[in-house]
This record gives C-alpha cells, sequence and structure tokens, in this order.
C-alpha cells in the first residue's frame, strides 16, 4: 500500500460488523440445525476463513447479499467433526468451534490455531473450563482430540483466571446445550461477547448476566437457528477516528457505538480531540498537534490492546511526551521499530513504550506483522512527509473491509500497489 500526506482528512464512513463478534456468531450457529442469517457481516478475509471451516463441518454458507450471511447447519449426526489444518492455523478465532461441536457432536479434532504474531496467548483457558464441564483433551502433533465421554457437556461453576473473551465465548457457547446450570465468574465483558450473547438468546439460550463478570446458563437440550445483526467494530471505527486526529481534520464514524468506546473516547479527548456524540455515530475533530497522554491496556471496559498501536501512532507525533503500557501481550511492541524506521522517537522496556513526539515523519518501506500494526503503520504514512510503503495487507485484509477505498474517501492519498 502507497499512502502520502494529503492534509487533513474529513467526512464520515462507517465501520460495519465487528471482527471479533462476527467469527464467534458463525461458529455459534453450529449449536443449532436450520438455516441461520447473520446481517452487517464485513467482507473480510477472515470471515472468508471461518465459513470455509464451517462448510468443511459440514454446513452451508453463503453470502445472499453483501453484507449478509446465510448459515445451513445439519443434524448433529451429519456434522463432520474434523477440517483441514490449514483452516485452524490460519486465525486464533478458530478455537471456538470447539466449544460447540463438543456441546452438539461430543467430539472434536482440530490442529491448534494459528493468527497474528504478537506473542503467544495459550488455549489453557478453554481446554480447562470445558474440562469441567466433562470434556476430556489429548494433545499430540499440534493437533487437539477432545471428546465428552458421558455424551452430553454437564453445567459446571468456572472461574477464569483472567477474563478472556475468547474463552469466554468458547464456555458460553458450551454452556447453552450443557446439562443444568453453569456459572462463568470473571467472564469477559466486551460487547462482543454480550453481542454473542444476545444472538444466543435468540435461538433460544437461557442467560443472565450478559455485560457483567458473571454469566448464569441454564443449559436447554435443543436450540433453533435465528436471525442476527452484528454490532459495529468499534476497532475499525477508532482507526477512521484516530485517522482524523493524527492529520487534524474531522471524520465521523456513522455507525460507532459511543456506549463501546467510553475510555478510548476519553484518551482522544485528553490528546485534544473535539469528540461528538450527537449523533450519528461518533465524530473526532483533531487539533493542530495532539497533546501527549498516558494509555495503559487493560480488560474492557479498559483501553483494549487492540487500540495501542493505533494510540501509539498518533503520540508518535504529539507535543510532549507520553507513555503507553501494554498490560495484556508482552509481545505487542514489536510494531514500534517500524514506527522508528519511519522517524519516530519511541524506546520499550518490558511492557511500557516511552514516546517523545516529534514534529514529523518521513516516509520510507515498512511491514506490519498483525491486523492492527499494519493500520497503524498507514495512519502513519497519512501524516509522513514523502510516500510510506505499507507491506502485509494480508493482515489488513483480515480485519478491514477496503481500507483504502473508505481512507481516499475520506480525502487520504492513498493506494495498492502491485
Amino acid at each position: 500500500m502507497v499512502v502520502k500526506p494529503a492534509g487533513p482528512l474529513t467526512g464520515a464512513v462507517s465501520a460495519r460488523g465487528a471482527k471479533n463478534a462476527v467469527l464467534k456468531q458463525i461458529a455459534a450457529c453450529l449449536l443449532a440445525s436450520g438455516t441461520h442469517r447473520l446481517r452487517n457481516v464485513p467482507d473480510i478475509s477472515d470471515v472468508a476463513v471461518m465459513s470455509r471451516l464451517l462448510e468443511a463441518l459440514g454446513c452451508s454458507v453463503r453470502r445472499a447479499a453483501p453484507s449478509e450471511l446465510l448459515i445451513e447447519v445439519p443434524a448433529s449426526a451429519d456434522l463432520v467433526p474434523l477440517a483441514p489444518a490449514h483452516l485452524f492455523e490460519a486465525m486464533r478465532a478458530s478455537i471456538v468451534v470447539l466449544g460447540p461441536m463438543l456441546a452438539r457432536c461430543g467430539q472434536m479434532h482440530m490442529a491448534l490455531p494459528g493468527g497474528d504474531d504478537f506473542g503467544g496467548r495459550p488455549i489453557n483457558f478453554h481446554t480447562e473450563g470445558l474440562g469441567a464441564m466433562g470434556a476430556t483433551f489429548a494433545n499430540e502433533r499440534g493437533a487437539i482430540h477432545a471428546r465428552v465421554e458421558s455424551g452430553r457437556l454437564r453445567a459446571t461453576r468456572f472461574t477464569l483466571e483472567y477474563p478472556s473473551h475468547t474463552a469466554t465465548d468458547n464456555l458460553l457457547m458450551a454452556a447453552v446445550l450443557a446439562e443444568g446450570r453453569t456459572v462463568i465468574d470473571n467472564a469477559a465483558r466486551e460487547p462482543e461477547v454480550e453481542d454473542l450473547g444476545r444472538q444466543l438468546v435468540a435461538m433460544g439460550a437461557r442467560i443472565e448476566g450478559l455485560g457483567t463478570s458473571r454469566l448464569t446458563i441454564d443449559g436447554v437440550v435443543e436450540l433453533h437457528a435465528a436471525d442476527h445483526e452484528v454490532i459495529p467494530d468499534r476497532v475499525v471505527a477508532a482507526t477512521y477516528l484516530a485517522a482524523g486526529l493524527i492529520t487534524g481534520g474531522a471524520v465521523r464514524v456513522s455507525d460507532a457505538r459511543p456506549d463501546h468506546m467510553e475510555m478510548l473516547l476519553r484518551k482522544l479527548t485528553a490528546m485534544g480531540a473535539h469528540v461528538d456524540l450527537a449523533g450519528p455515530g461518533v465524530a473526532v475533530e483533531g487539533p493542530a498537534r495532539v497533546r501527549a497522554c498516558d494509555v495503559a491496556t487493560l480488560p474492557y471496559p479498559g483501553v483494549a490492546t487492540d487500540y495501542k498501536p493505533l494510540i501509539t501512532t498518533v503520540l508518535s507525533v504529539a507535543s510532549g511526551v507520553s507513555v503507553v503500557s501494554e498490560n495484556l501481550f508482552v509481545g505487542r511492541f514489536r510494531y514500534v521499530d517500524e514506527l522508528v524506521r519511519l522517524g519516530a522517537d519511541i524506546t520499550t522496556e518490558g511492557h511500557h513504550a516511552l514516546i517523545r513526539g516529534v514534529d514529523h515523519l518521513e516516509g520510507t518501506s515498512v511491514r506490519g506483522t498483525d491486523i492492527r500494526a499494519a493500520a497503524a503503520l498507514v495512519l502513519a504514512g497519512l501524516v509522513a512527509e514523502g510516500e510510506t510503503r505499507v507491506a502485509g495487507l494480508d493482515h489488513l485484509e483480515r480485519g478491514y473491509e477496503d481500507l483504502v477505498g473508505r481512507l481516499a474517501s475520506l480525502g487520504a492519498s492513498i493506494e495498492r500497489a502491485s
């Protein structure tokens, strides 16, 4: 991708459906036979991979419209508890078929999940929780062999050591068909988890406590197919708001949910942004130069780790010195070296980054190593003098639908290079 500075970005864009919601919601369809309809589905490569994964498990998936998926799920006896390894290795979210398949079929054989390269994320929270529900696991040669010997998962009370978003999703989906009442304590509170819960309730699940750290699930014998609209992607929304902020422009994300982004919007205000919540969505107007601000990532409702590369990039051209702390994933400062290549003054030690704002960045060739890092380097290119060439577009396409077209509609000078 080739990016050149083009002055302040202005205008309105949409974020579309949330990647971190829709991937789990596609997997949730495995819990009930029939035809499921998901609306506001983004056209991103991770959705395509998850769709192929469900097809390998015996389902039919097709786009009925540009933003709509129809997923036909067969009877449990016709589901296939095995799929090609490369589909699991393509993304971390593939682990979330484990809970639904154990609940529906009593077994699953899968390769260990892959995904973005910013440090290990073990799956022990998933296996320990599902193990407490009666599943047994064998791990050999990078594959998981899981089985429910009793035929049906049983209810349990399980406290997550850490409020893992994906582990909460997996245990929640498994529990809706388990026998008895399951309680998940220290559950993740992200809007995407709550949205998954709403989909499950529409399918006939009995869940209390959505949006809180304690989920209570009364298992049912059977669920039914349902229609569901995916919530907007708060990280994609944050990317476009950050683009307006870093260029000193005025950008509105028309479908952004301010109630999902409260802590981030507070930090953008601290950087000097004028935040407009009058609607539709959220708008940000940037100052001539942003102010320094200290930021630390925390589980929701704190500042999400996915926001951090975007924030770090904006602060790299701020007035003053900022400290950004990463409290969730130890390897998630790997993009900093690329920002330094662009002229940023950033030093890291442990889980802290010290950012001394510079007057300007200088365009050069850089590479994104994960979805948000690649997006952050595109943001840097919007204000870097000269030309910035960002490689690693396969990462961007996993989480952003037509990033080039949307930024160009705001006035950015950006294009794909052959």
